[in-house]
């Protein structure tokens, strides 16, 4: 009977480091989404502001003859 409860203590030790392992790799992967997340509506700032400048500073001319 003492060999099954120090079977399963160790069996709970070791679920119990795993799964704060597990913990960490889900805390810095949302970290890294949140990140990536600010990066791409930056990303999506800039090109919006680039569309803007660059119909606001074209005049509508033709396009080359080479089109």
């Amino acid at each position: 009977m003492d060999n099954i409860i120090v079977d399963l203590q160790m069996k709970l030790s070791f679920q119990d480091g795993l799964l704060e392992e597990l913990n960490q790799v889900v805390t810095d992967q949302q970290q890294q989404i949140s990140r990536l997340e600010l990066t791409l509506e930056t990303l999506k700032v800039q090109v919006q502001t680039m569309q803007t400048t660059q119909l606001v500073s074209e005049p509508n001319e033709p396009p080359p003859p080479h089109y």
